[in-house]
């Protein structure tokens, strides 16, 4: 096997993991809307007798709106991330747009463990000379750095 080949079979590799882990973190992009329910009930049922029956006093509405704005803020980042790494994962697979599949690795390595391992694989395999190359071949006008 040729390292070209070698590099290629590494490419696509991190394409399917890429697709897989983008998977997964939309998965868990979904934990915010559980605030933003909790937001939701506050606001909505806070004058309905909820907080009544125990001798509480309800909440301010403040609070259940600013649940639903942080509720709304994260699940949103959570699957723009999510987005991005299933599309580096496309670009992985065609061997375009590297600075793009770079600067991912980078921001999924925030995200423990799966973006993390993910991400460092990503670094590693990018920087190699020989996966520059691809790239270059497919785009001879690619940024690769």
């Amino acid at each position: 096997m040729t390292t070209e080949s070698k590099e290629a079979s590494y490419l696509n590799s991190l394409a399917i993991a890429h697709y897989a882990v983008g998977a997964v973190m939309m998965l868990f992009a979904c934990i915010p809307l559980i605030h933003f329910s909790i937001g939701l009930a506050f606001v909505i049922g806070g004058d309905q007798g909820w907080f009544e029956n125990k001798g509480e006093e309800a909440p301010p509405e403040f609070i259940g709106w600013m649940f639903m704005a942080m509720g709304a803020l994260f699940f949103l980042i959570g699957q723009a991330v999510a987005i991005s790494v299933i599309v580096s994962g496309l670009f992985l697979k065609k061997r375009v747009k590297f600075m793009f599949s770079f600067v991912l690795a980078c921001v999924a390595c925030l995200f423990m463990p799966l973006g993390t391992i993910l991400g460092i694989f990503t670094i590693i395999v990018l920087i190699k000379p020989e996966a520059k190359a691809l790239y270059k071949a497919k785009n001879p006008n690619a940024i690769v750095v």
